[in-house]
């Protein structure tokens, strides 16, 4: 192969690895959050801290968004048979979107037994960006019915965002900076904000190792054999 050819060949492989590394940086961070819920129920008022967890994947023109509770909720002074207890919430929206989104799952596969902690199934919803920019996604009101009563339950520690997606509206909306790494076809990735400074620094590091190859190719090149 010609110095020329090398020359290009490893100019070619440094661009590609700083592709792949810029590829990679998350478009989205979460993190668990614990939410002191006061609940109204048809016995009272009852409390409740529960670490939630929200993800975000990529689906279609939106996002699955999947909400976890990592504790139980409330309790029932009587037994819950399996299917009498059917959950639901809603996330509140900020950053570049604002509103609410609402969650939904399958009622309780098994019975729960009474003055036993209610620990909700994952619910889930599609979120569909109608601008472009980082939203935030934080814990909002939990719904719980069963047996004809409602429970609802509210946060009241101000709970910080379990989830930040940095998305792109199918429309072209204005809410936001666009984001080049969110294209339709990748997951976002949950992980910290300096993840992507990290890679980012890391492609810069091989495109310019690349650069210095080729010059120094090219400077041996001109010597006098």
């Amino acid at each position: 192969m010609s110095n020329r050819k090398r020359s290009a060949a490893l100019a070619t492989a440094a661009a590609l690895a700083g592709a792949a590394v810029w590829a990679s940086a998350p478009v989205a961070t979460a993190e668990v959050v614990d939410v002191n819920y006061s609940c109204k129920t048809p016995i009272g008022d009852k409390s409740a801290v529960s670490p939630i967890d929200i993800k975000g994947v990529k689906s279609g023109s939106g996002y699955k968004i999947t909400m976890s509770w990592q504790k139980g909720v409330s309790s029932s002074p009587v037994e819950l048979g399996a299917g009498s207890m059917k959950p639901s919430a809603t996330i509140k929206l900020g950053g570049a979107d604002s509103g609410t989104m609402t969650v939904t799952g399958a009622a309780n596969q098994a019975a729960i037994p009474e003055n036993t902690p209610i620990k909700i199934n994952d619910l889930s919803g599609t979120y569909t960006p109608k601008e472009t920019g980082k939203v935030t996604f934080t814990a909002g009101i939990l719904t719980i019915k069963a047996l004809g009563t409602t429970t609802t339950c509210t946060p009241t520690n101000s709970p910080g965002p379990s989830l930040t997606l940095d998305v792109t509206a199918s429309g072209g909306g204005s809410g936001g900076s666009s984001s080049d790494g969110g294209s339709g076809d990748e997951l976002p990735q949950t992980g910290p904000e300096d993840s992507a400074i990290a890679l980012g620094t890391l492609g810069g590091t091989v495109l310019l190792a690349g650069a210095a190859g080729v010059l120094w190719l090219t400077r041996r090149n001109q010597q006098p054999r």
